[in-house]
């Protein structure tokens, strides 16, 4: 069984009551840092532990906290990214309507760690009945003296609150979330100045996800050393994974990372491989921003490498051979998918959730959208392909926040690795009418028609 942080108290009855958590070693941390350390060696012992944002960027905690400006003498604040939103990721909302009471912990110990008096969850507002879990947890914590004036009368005061957010997926990008938090339309900021120089009000803030957070107490009541010695070289730790699609068991699991890829899907303890009979055929291993990967170089790298659970190792080969962790939103697909569905599906969401402020995603997520139904539906062209491609490659790179880049790196992975079935649709329309025409006729057992076709 691997090492468990996050989750290791998660089945206890009750525990998302403060009575039952703090039973059970909760707020330790609180009192070891308030009580025992100053700020700045909270934040030592968290950049020591190499923890990275757990949100898909991947940037070390420790280190975007030791940019805040303490200089400038204005009011810090901490803000937990909890808008939860990228498709096929849903560890952060088990985390907080199982056991809310860690986030809180994790809010507590990181604002005192960065000289935060007023700090935030920004909730997704799809999670209301989690709102209100985090509501009773608040509660519950400020009345058992963890939270409001003079906490363990250290001279340190913290006010924490949660805010709903209005269902936008545009505002799990930090500055956008920063916008929405203020009261005005979440569209991202241009950066520089970055949130940790001029953030929430304009004033320094450190945006974190749920997960980085709910992971600073063990972080603090064990050490930063014990934390860098799990997991292996810069992924350091545990990481919680999403599980959904064509497998036995899906759910939130909790790994090492450096476990294998092949050990995650086919081991009992895990997802127990395949749900059917059906093979592999793709993967996407880190939410739907992510690229997607063909079979053969699911478990292993284009180098004939074990293919890891770690950012570097799903990442060996860059987007030519590989992907990224990213947020851990692990989706399987077995073969009666359909690729191009698949990315016209995950290209409707990129265009309606586009805040529009970029050209470039503005108008390139409404077409990718549009080339690739047309493609599905029996409509497509042969040049709609190289349509296709030029018009991810124009939204890549050219606007404020990643929305652009992750409605273009799906179709540019789909397309990279399987050109031959967006051929298949454009020229065997009839053949694809059906919605479900892989599940009778999956792609390898008429890929040949491509082929002798191209010949």
């Amino acid at each position: 069984m691997s090492k468990k942080i996050l989750l290791d108290k998660i089945n206890i009855p009750e525990i998302k009551t403060y009575e039952v958590y703090r039973q059970n070693g909760g707020y330790a941390s609180v009192e070891k840092a308030i009580k025992t350390m100053s700020p700045d060696e909270v934040v030592e012992q968290v950049k020591t532990s190499g923890l990275r944002g757990r949100g898909g960027a991947g940037f070390p905690a420790g280190m975007k906290w030791s940019f805040i400006d303490k200089k400038s003498g204005k009011p810090r604040h901490l803000v937990c990214n909890a808008d939860e939103s990228e498709p096929g990721t849903f560890k952060d909302r088990y985390l907080m309507e199982f056991i809310p009471h860690l986030l809180i912990e994790g809010m507590i110990t990181s604002s005192f760690a960065l000289g935060a008096n007023l700090s935030y969850i920004y909730i997704r507002g799809e999670y209301m009945w989690v709102y209100k879990i985090l509501e009773r947890a608040i509660a519950e914590a400020k009345a058992a003296g963890w939270l409001g004036k003079n906490i363990l009368g250290s001279g340190y005061d913290l006010e924490l609150y949660v805010h709903c957010g209005a269902g936008a997926y545009i505002c799990g990008e930090e500055t956008a979330l920063i916008e929405s938090l203020e009261g005005k339309r979440g569209n991202p900021r241009i950066k520089p100045p970055f949130p940790a120089v001029s953030g929430l009000w304009a004033n320094p803030t450190v945006v974190n996800n749920v997960e980085t957070i709910a992971t600073v107490p063990w972080i603090i009541n064990n050490s930063g050393d014990d934390y860098a010695k799990i997991g292996i070289g810069r992924s350091t730790g545990t990481k919680l994974i999403s599980a959904s699609g064509h497998i036995k068991n899906p759910g939130v699991y909790e790994i090492e990372l450096g476990l294998s890829v092949y050990e995650f899907m086919n081991s009992d303890e895990y997802l127990g491989g395949m749900s059917s009979d059906r093979p592999l055929k793709a993967l996407v291993p880190g939410g739907s921003s992510v690229p997607i990967l063909p079979a053969d170089l699911i478990y292993k790298t284009a180098n004939g490498e074990d293919r890891l659970m770690t950012y570097e190792s799903l990442s060996d080969g860059g987007f030519a051979t590989g992907s990224m962790l990213g947020s851990g939103g692990f989706i399987v697909y077995n073969d009666t998918s359909c690729i191009v569905r698949n990315t016209w599906n995950f290209a409707r969401f990129y265009h309606h959730e586009s805040c529009g402020q970029c050209s470039p995603c503005r108008e390139g997520t409404g077409w990718l959208e549009k080339v690739l139904w047309r493609i599905e539906n029996g409509q497509g062209r042969e040049e709609d392909i190289d349509l296709l491609w030029s018009i991810q490659s124009k939204i890549e790179g050219n606007t404020i926040c990643p929305l652009g880049d992750a409605a273009s790196w799906p179709v540019a992975a789909a397309i990279r690795h399987f050109r031959d079935e967006f051929e298949y649709h454009v020229r065997f329309p009839e053949k694809i009418k059906n919605r479900d025409h892989f599940v009778a006729e999956p792609f390898e057992k008429v890929k040949h028609l491509v082929t002798k076709q191209t010949v």
